[in-house]
């Protein structure tokens, strides 16, 4: 039951005792239904406007998946499709150290397990990398004697 249907109920059932309006208790029973009435108006607006906006937002949804697809999954035609020519690395530079905007990246080997693990330039600030067998990598790293070791 909707709430414009619980209230067109109380309003027949007021009508329905005979209420007095004239009555203290009569005015105070039609005025309380009279307020619900127009609080149930007021509630199958909302629920129609919200109704609307999920339609809206649905279509600028639809508009943005789009846009989306048009800007993101565009064929850049004639452009190499190496990401390295494009990147902010040294122009100098044509290794994959210097990582562009991952940042300087390295690997290096486990001397417990033997694993090759790749460590980024977060690990480096931090002077250690923990590898998959458990053991804790520290290390220092001088950029100055990287640029030398070139």
């Amino acid at each position: 039951m909707s709430t414009k249907e619980k209230v067109a109920y109380l309003k027949g059932l007021a009508e329905g005792l005979s209420l007095d309006s004239e009555s203290k208790e009569g005015k105070l029973i039609s005025a309380i239904i009279d307020t619900l009435s127009v609080i149930a108006d007021d509630i199958d607006e909302l629920n129609e406007n919200s109704l609307d906006i999920g339609e809206e937002l649905d279509a600028i949804s639809d508009d943005l998946a789009d846009v989306e697809e048009l800007i993101f999954d565009e064929d850049f035609g004639d452009f190499d499709e190496d990401y390295d020519d494009y990147d902010d690395a040294d122009d100098d530079c044509d290794c994959d150290c210097c990582g562009g905007e991952d940042g300087l990246k390295l690997e290096v080997t486990c001397p417990s397990c033997g694993a090759q693990i790749e460590i980024d330039e977060a690990s480096i600030t931090a002077g250690f990398i923990n590898c998959a067998c458990g053991e804790k990598l520290e290390f220092e790293f001088d950029e100055e004697d990287a640029v030398q070791s070139e």
